[in-house]
């Protein structure tokens, strides 16, 4: 596991992201600490979450602000921002007095334009993150493993391909002092109750089915779900409940792989 330090440091913050991607710090490998809203979470007494989910209508698009609500200066990190919301986001960050940090994706996006370009115009020293396999074009490019710091806080990087080839999941961080119940935040690799296409952009159905079963079926059971779209009004699932009734997913490999073909029939059979 890797510990990375400050990419845009703040005042006496000694665990706050990046640190080998361009102008990054040097790294430090080896265990990365010592063991240890609209949806409740609790922390322990030296950090708290402030979480905030946001939608974008037309792509149906999920945006989540996470911030450590109990540091002085309240760093915080966007998850999937869309350019035509980028306005509302902002000023949401500023009416909370947070300091925006980080822009995450967890994929290069089909649907809709990506934010964090248009953020960084108006927020300098926002840092840009995606994953090094998508090859897309960042700040910092993460790999699995990598954990984003947020004060106190971080997310955890786990490798998802199967919609892409470089979709990622970010996982709040395991400790007395993070989030519980834990939240996944699973782009379209995961949905509520479905998962992401796989008929395009590097995507399989067979690799989609053991990067879900792998690394996001094998968290905790309460585990909250956040994807990055819905289509039919739900907001948050959990990993148990995806585990008994995610039809696309539930079913053993080749049962799924069969379901997840059939979607993408259908969806270019009545696409317009």
């Amino acid at each position: 596991m890797l510990k990375l330090l400050s990419l845009n440091p703040i005042s006496n913050l000694t665990h706050l992201g990046f640190s080998r991607f361009l102008n990054c710090n040097k790294i430090i490998t080896g265990k990365s600490r010592m063991a240890s809203s609209l949806y409740t979470t609790s922390c322990g007494q030296a950090s708290k979450l402030l979480f905030r989910q946001l939608f974008e209508k037309e792509s149906c698009t999920y945006t989540y602000l996470l911030a450590d609500a109990s540091h002085p200066q309240k760093p915080a990190v966007l998850i999937d921002p869309v350019d035509k919301t980028v306005e509302r986001d902002l000023a949401l960050i500023k009416d909370l007095g947070l300091k925006l940090i980080y822009a995450l994706n967890t994929h290069v996006h089909a649907d809709h334009v990506t934010g964090t370009g248009l953020i960084k115009s108006k927020v300098p020293d926002v840092k840009s993150v995606i994953s090094r396999a998508s090859n897309g074009k960042a700040d910092c490019l993460v790999e699995p493993g990598d954990e984003i710091f947020f004060g106190d806080l971080f997310l955890e990087v786990r490798s998802t391909p199967g919609h892409t080839l470089g979709c990622v999941t970010y996982v709040t961080g395991d400790g007395p002092k993070q989030p519980q119940p834990r939240m996944a935040f699973t782009g379209d690799a995961l949905l509520i109750r479905g998962c992401g296409r796989t008929d395009f952009q590097g995507g399989s159905s067979v690799q989609l089915y053991k990067s879900v079963h792998s690394q996001i079926f094998t968290l905790p059971k309460d585990t909250l779900v956040c994807p990055a779209h819905d289509y039919k009004g739900f907001t948050v699932s959990t990993v148990g409940e995806e585990m008994q009734y995610n039809a696309r997913l539930t079913k053993d490999e080749m049962g799924s792989t069969q379901i997840l073909l059939l979607v993408i029939f259908n969806s270019i059979l009545y696409q317009k």
